[in-house]
């Protein structure tokens, strides 16, 4: 309906001598008896036209009201001068229509342009299992680089291996000494999977090369396990082996942003908005974590993305000045550069926290999540809600079968919508062609809610794409479903009592709801399983 009520204000606006703003909005009231949409644009244009903005509302109402759009039956005004609009039910049974037409298409748009964007997400040290913690990061990159795609961006996903530092020398002499037989050193890694994976090595295999190439090789298939698949692996260690950390620092002093001070190289990013200057190569000749994740950004804007989005953890908040200071250091506007950073997950059992530690021993991996749980529901749960905001998982709550788990809840609303047309087919009734089928009927409150869920998904999409908000998303699923439940409970399709032309009506209400649940489940990388 926006693209018949946006340009219908606009008119009435010229219609007066008004010029429109440019941007025409429209909202749906908090409040159903309110109408079915609404818009401040008499408060945006009072100024230019001279006039109190409940006068200039009153005036586009007479217009609207005079020769009114598609599908209005009343408009109105309301408060200091919104103009509220009233609809008839037809508007949302075309909306049943194109859901049908556009399948699993519906909700996607061509906004992006083809803007090329890689997601760069999870970037775990290969130094043992991706855990529990990951998977928020997980699948956060995953679902939002699904809905960029959706609103038409073209989507890259990487995943940095940090195969660089003291932190692989560690590990590698931790396997060694399990393979020996022996304590890891003080500061080593001590979970179980340290002494599986030194029982597995070869006694002539290096435990550098050998313990990441198995560690990657776990990470690979838990995240894949997960739905989550990357088009690159990006190696630190093979950047600096190609020299891309010398050409980047040699290109950063070309550009008259380095110092060298008290033996040391430094980053002048206070230039660019940091609070203070960052040390590149300290004096002993080593090179900080700075410079190398430089060089890495400073390469994937040579691989021509315009738009580069992060996914870091919470501990990585003060990295972000650092990081946007170099990105303009080399010459890339700052804007091209975003940053998301994820909030720590608490995981409870039994009430009690499950705490994570890679080194310490006391580690819940994702594999180990995902079998408990199972990987829709590790994907629905993580995105529940904004990742800026911290979040608990009750473990039991996520496996339970019932009503109040918010995975189960979903999924059982899909299963319910396929099983009409399983049960049809065993009592032998047909659904007959869509454009045979009177819409007409469909009044019932239930069925109502039901078309105007399905109404705004594109809305929905593309503010999560905009806001990198997956969880928008999963709200919208969740109110779908819960939608279709009612819709199921007080709606019979299949019933005797059903009149025909309603139940014809209905079936085809139940395959759209259908069409658009899988929809949004697709975006959040999760499934929709046709019995529960």
């Amino acid at each position: 309906m926006r693209d018949v009520l946006i340009p219908a204000l606009r008119d009435a606006l010229e219609a007066l001598g008004v010029p429109p703003p440019e941007e025409i909005q429209l909202e749906r009231p908090a409040r159903r008896e309110h109408g079915d949409f609404s818009s401040n644009v008499a408060l945006v244009s009072a100024k230019a036209a001279g006039r109190p903005p409940r006068e200039l509302a009153g005036q586009l109402v007479d217009r609207l009201r005079a020769q009114p759009p598609r599908h209005v039956v009343d408009v109105e005004v309301a408060g200091p001068g919104f103009v509220n609009f009233r609809l008839d039910t037809a508007w949302l049974h075309e909306v049943v229509r194109a859901v049908v037409a556009a399948g699993a298409s519906w909700g996607t748009s061509d906004v992006g342009a083809g803007r090329r964007v890689l997601v760069e997400y999870v970037s775990a040290n290969p130094t043992g299992p991706v855990h529990a913690g990951h998977a928020r990061g997980a699948v956060y990159g995953d679902s939002l680089a699904r809905i960029l795609r959706a609103v038409g961006h073209q989507v890259d996903e990487e995943f940095y291996v940090n195969d660089r530092g003291v932190q692989m020398q560690v590990f590698a002499a931790s396997l060694a000494a399990r393979a020996a037989g022996e304590e890891p050193p003080e500061d080593g890694y001590r979970g179980a999977y340290i002494t599986e994976w030194a029982a597995e090595m070869p006694a002539e295999a290096a435990p550098l090369t050998w313990g990441e190439a198995r560690a990657l090789l776990d990470q690979e298939e838990v995240l894949e396990a997960l739905d989550v698949r990357f088009d690159d692996w990006f190696s630190e260690r093979r950047m600096v082996q190609t020299g891309a950390i010398d050409t980047t620092l040699a290109d950063l002093r070309e550009r008259g942003v380095v110092d060298d001070a008290d033996g040391a190289v430094w980053l002048r990013s206070t230039d660019f908005g940091d609070d203070k200057d960052r040390v590149l190569v300290k004096s002993d000749g080593e090179v900080t974590y700075l410079l190398p994740d430089i060089a890495y950004h400073r390469d994937k804007f040579a691989r021509g993305y315009d738009l580069l989005i992060d996914v870091w953890g919470a501990d990585h908040h003060g990295y972000v000045p650092r990081m946007r200071a170099a990105i303009e250091a080399l010459g890339h506007d700052p804007a091209a550069f975003e940053v998301v950073i994820t909030q720590l997950v608490r995981l409870e059992r039994g009430g009690q926290e499950v705490r994570i530690s890679k080194r310490s021993g006391d580690l819940i991996t994702l594999r180990d999540l995902i079998d408990e749980v199972g990987a829709d529901a590790v994907r629905l749960t993580y995105l529940l809600q904004s990742v800026d905001s911290p979040q608990t998982v009750d473990l039991d709550l996520v496996a339970a079968q019932s009503v109040e788990n918010p995975v189960f809840y979903v999924q059982m609303a899909n299963a319910r919508l396929l099983s009409i047309d399983r049960v049809a087919a065993e009592r032998g009734l047909e659904r007959r062609p869509l454009d045979e089928v009177d819409l007409s009927v469909l009044v019932h409150e239930r069925e109502l809610e039901v078309m105007r869920s399905l109404e705004v998904l594109g809305e929905v999409v593309l503010l999560a794409a905009r806001e990198r908000a997956p969880h928008k998303v999963t709200t919208w699923v969740r109110e779908l479903a819960s939608a279709v439940h009612g819709f199921y409970h007080d709606c019979p399709v299949l019933s005797p009592d059903t009149p025909e032309p309603l139940r014809q009506a209905r079936w085809w209400l139940a395959v759209a709801a259908g069409t658009g649940l899988r929809a949004g489940l697709g975006l959040l990388g999760t499934s929709a399983p046709e019995r529960m």
